[in-house]
């Protein structure tokens, strides 16, 4: 293939991506820090729904990821761990693959590595995040409904600090006593 038609050939799949993302940009911005967090309606892998506003009470993750998405794939094995320690204290985590519905048994297959639930965002019935304009993009809302924090590979990426950092001051006194080890 010469570099022209590969050139062409990114670029047809770029205006494709952008194309297939429109839709899902319900708000036209991402919420940013102190927004009230959007809605996000999804099932789940498993079939269990998730509703956001349901959760209001405890702190919930979203993470946005893929599954060619090497950083994201990095940061999954964190986001468990951190997962598995603070669930029984109030912490939600959903793993929102952006990969194509198609996709959904390589997504499934990845996720059994993991205690988190996971969901794909093709599938989604609301979305007010919209489409990330990165992956991973994580963010952390709290018991409020409150986006507190938007954390991206560059500025401030998913590492075991980072979540202890945000999440464990959100969550109520005594919960987060076990400090990450």
């Amino acid at each position: 293939m010469r570099g022209s038609d590969l050139r062409a050939l990114l670029q047809l799949g770029a205006a494709a991506l952008l194309l297939a993302a429109a839709p899902l940009m319900a708000s036209g911005r991402a919420p940013e820090v102190g927004d009230p967090a959007p809605a996000l309606l999804v099932p789940q892998l498993d079939g269990r729904g998730f509703d956001l506003s349901a959760l209001r009470g405890k702190v919930v993750i979203v993470n946005f990821w893929a599954t060619w998405c090497a950083p994201c794939r990095a940061e999954m094995p964190v986001l468990d761990a951190f997962y598995r320690r603070y669930h029984a204290q109030g912490v939600e985590l959903l793993g929102l693959s952006i990969d194509d519905a198609h996709e959904r048994g390589e997504v499934g297959k990845i996720m059994r590595q993991f205690s988190y639930p996971a969901a794909l965002l093709a599938s989604a019935k609301a979305n007010g995040f919209g489409a990330p304009l990165a992956v991973p993009m994580t963010y952390v809302i709290d018991s409020a409904g409150v986006v507190r924090a938007r954390l991206f590979a560059g500025k401030t990426a998913v590492t075991e600090q980072s979540l202890a950092q945000t999440v464990l001051p959100l969550l109520p006194q005594g919960a987060a006593n076990t400090p990450p080890g």
